[in-house]
């Protein structure tokens, strides 16, 4: 298969408009657009049935506790693990883009909710709220890059469209990122993916423009 966007190229740097939160020189960050963006696709395998759709960030620091402190920084050796940023299911074999903005645009607080049609899973941006009374509830479908402002390294993030052999994954109504990419084990046809950077650390922000 073959992936594409029109929002950014493979290997640059994510527009502050389809993330969460966009540095800001008097407070740090402030919210951003939240667009999810442009993605199309071709070349999709004979006998696909359906196509899933996820953005996960590899580089999220596993201990919470050190993000966004002005007394450290959140070192390159943190360990890591993945974000679930989107996870879309059921997109019809005969589908062949998603249009900038189609599925999110702006901040919801408390979350997105679930709607109806295509499957969308609820983000890690759920767990990561969860202590926030403001902010607190079930954020399904695409919500952007948001990594700590603090953190020294340069976060990725990884757009992978999967084809599939079954048309509807065996998931409750109700299902994480994490549980939907291991539905995908014994059904993938083809897989192929885009990357993109984004960074809150001012000083790294200056050398993804560069």
């Amino acid at each position: 298969m073959k992936l594409w966007s029109e929002t950014f190229r493979d290997g640059g740097l994510m527009p502050a408009d389809y993330a969460f939160a966009e540095i800001d020189p008097a407070s740090r960050v402030r919210l951003a657009g939240n667009r999810n963006p442009h993605l199309a696709w071709d070349e999709v395998p004979n006998g696909t049935e359906s196509l899933a759709l996820f953005c996960i960030d590899p580089d999220a620091p596993q201990d919470a506790s050190l993000a966004n402190r002005d007394d450290q920084s959140l070192s390159l050796t943190a360990p890591r693990g993945d974000f679930y940023h989107w996870s879309l299911l059921d997109l019809p074999p005969a589908m062949r883009s998603i249009a900038a903005g189609e599925f999110s645009s702006g901040i919801t607080p408390r979350g997105k909710a679930a709607g109806t049609g295509l499957r969308q899973g609820i983000n890690d941006y759920t767990g990561w709220f969860a202590g926030d009374a403001a902010m607190a509830g079930d954020y399904y479908g695409y919500d952007g890059p948001c990594p700590p402002w603090n953190d020294e390294r340069i976060h990725h993030y990884i757009f992978r469209l999967y084809a599939l052999d079954v048309p509807k994954l065996a998931l409750p109504e109700r299902f994480t990122g994490q549980q939907a990419h291991a539905a995908l084990y014994g059904h993938i046809l083809d897989e192929v993916q885009l990357v993109v950077a984004y960074s809150l650390n001012p000083e790294l922000a200056l050398t993804l423009k560069k």
